[in-house]
């Protein structure tokens, strides 16, 4: 980071007033977006698969996080692996699909053959004193957390995963997630930077404008008793009641439901919070009963509402009683965000007999795409030069604390260049 550009960084820092967004640069300069993916990006845990994406040795998915290109495999010890996608020899991409099977990973330039585990086992013709052990494949740190995997591409990746993964793991673990199979994916891309899909997802004061999410949501995420409208108060009588309703059969499920919430101070930063659901309460469907009938787990009952987690930077989920839903957001460019989402059922679910792909989805399909539009209408006036930050409404704290962190973030490597 050269000199004149740490310090435009530093006199934004120093500029951003609490309890408002960021400034214009945040969202639309190009040299931020870089830093964006070299500072956040480069140097944090991503979430980037579930387990069930390579359920089989030799199964793999490529991750692109920037220029780098991941591969993540599982092994014939059914280990889970991640190495960059690049051969040792001259550089080619390894791997060119975003999946599939392979016995071995084999170059198609000139056919250098990497095992399941990176090892170099074949060159064809080189010197004689060529050693093949100094040239296996360049690992990726990856760690697991009760079927979800993270990468970290830098070399010293931030200490607090475990911490982490203590304090989250028992509300994701009853899941099950690794006896899960991938339903149904979609991938989008938001016509906007990254940091505004994070910071829709992170608050619910927009969520009027989701009417097939609202069947089943209560639209009083992040709010407080005094947040509540006069014309709101008997929808919010009614969600505090239900509430408490859940809380019974949470308790009788030996379910953890209380929220943490850590989402600045550290640089794995993560909320969780089980929730009730309007009417039947069981799954994001527009009658709000169960889109599969085989349920993820033994549960007893399917009316188990949904288990939130929030993770710093990139990564959202819902656990349900009867599916998993996982999101997970890619920079592209400063105006330009991918959006993955995961639907995954029990394995043994048959897709026309226990569930059908269109029920499913329906929910989750219809508000990623009008979240996409509030993105792209943001991102379009922030660039305007009449943008200037606002007040943040109590109900969208989560974006402050994003904002916060992200922040945080930014000034530890003004503070400690390198150290991220």
């Amino acid at each position: 980071m050269n000199q004149i550009f740490r310090n435009d960084i530093a006199d934004l820092l120093a500029r951003r007033r609490k309890g408002r967004p960021l400034e214009a640069p945040f969202y639309t300069s190009a040299e931020i977006f870089d830093l964006d993916l070299r500072l956040i990006f480069a140097r944090h845990w991503i979430f980037v698969a579930v387990e069930p994406d390579v359920p089989e040795p030799g199964d793999f998915i490529t991750v692109a996080i920037g220029a780098a290109s991941v591969v993540i495999l599982r092994d014939d010890a059914m280990d889970i692996r991640a190495f960059h996608n690049v051969c040792r020899h001259r550089g080619a991409r390894i791997v060119n699909q975003p999946k599939g099977f392979v016995g071995n990973l084999l170059c198609p330039y000139h056919n250098w053959t990497y095992d399941l585990t990176g090892n170099l086992i074949h060159t064809g013709s080189m010197a004689p004193d060529f050693d093949p052990r100094c040239h296996g494949l360049k690992p990726v740190h990856l760690r697991r957390l009760e079927g979800l995997i993270f990468i970290c591409l830098a070399d010293a990746p931030p200490e607090d995963f475990d911490d982490m993964a203590r304090q989250v793991g028992p509300y994701i673990a009853p899941h099950r997630l690794s006896d899960l199979k991938i339903a149904a994916q979609s991938e989008i891309i938001e016509e906007g930077n990254w940091k505004l899909t994070i910071e829709n997802n992170r608050e619910c004061f927009h969520c009027g404008n989701h009417p097939e999410l609202l069947q089943s949501l209560f639209h009083f995420f992040g709010y407080s008793a005094e947040d509540v409208t006069a014309e709101d108060r008997a929808q919010y009588e009614l969600f505090t009641r239900t509430q408490a309703e859940f809380e019974a059969i949470w308790e009788a499920n030996g379910l953890p439901w209380r929220p943490i919430e850590q989402l600045e101070g550290r640089p794995t930063a993560f909320r969780v919070e089980r929730l009730a659901m309007a009417e039947a309460g069981e799954s994001f469907t527009l009658d709000t009963r169960a889109a599969c009938r085989k349920p993820v787990a033994p549960f007893s009952t399917m009316r188990l509402g949904t288990q939130h987690v929030h993770l710093q930077p990139n990564s959202w989920f819902h656990f349900l009683s009867d599916h998993v839903v996982t999101f997970s957001v890619f920079p592209l460019a400063a105006d330009r965000t991918l959006v993955c989402t995961r639907w995954l059922v029990h394995k043994d679910a048959i897709e026309g007999v226990d569930y059908d792909i269109d029920t499913l989805t329906k929910v989750w399909q219809a508000t990623n795409a009008q979240d996409g539009n509030f993105v792209a209408w943001a991102q379009a006036g922030i660039g305007d030069p009449a943008y200037e930050p606002g007040p943040l409404s109590p109900t969208e704290y989560m974006v402050e604390n994003f904002d916060t962190w992200y922040c945080e973030r930014l000034s530890a490597e003004l503070q400690h260049p390198g150290a991220g």
